[in-house]
């Protein structure tokens, strides 16, 4: 099992949920962040003032999925979530030990 986390600009979040749904995942935890990379923040003016935002805000998806979709997993978000605009995110891969469903105790692909 895969552990797919991804950093992608909010608007885009329902058109990745959309395109990850037709794909079979079946489910994803989403938060709200801030963050920044290579942009490192940005000036902004507000009633006649500028003032530096340093941490723009993005959604961080988290999704365990079998082996075997992991990689059309993060294709389907990049290709998704892409605008060819600095700040799009990025997508981090890890492995899962084990996965266990509370409500049946089902582990691991079962309890996806």
């Amino acid at each position: 099992m895969k552990l797919i986390i991804a950093a992608i600009k909010p608007f885009k979040l329902e058109e990745v949920r959309e395109a990850l749904t037709t794909i079979g995942v079946r489910g994803m935890m989403v938060t709200e962040i801030k963050g920044f990379g290579s942009q490192s923040g940005h000036t902004e003016i507000y009633r006649g003032a500028e003032y530096a935002v340093n941490f723009v805000p993005k959604v961080r998806l988290e999704i365990v999925v079998s082996d075997a979709l992991a990689d059309q997993v993060v294709e389907t978000i990049r290709s998704t979530a892409r605008t060819d605009k600095i700040g799009d995110g990025k997508i981090f891969v890890l492995d899962v030990e084990q996965a266990v469903r509370v409500r049946t105790g089902e582990i691991n692909d079962d309890a996806l």
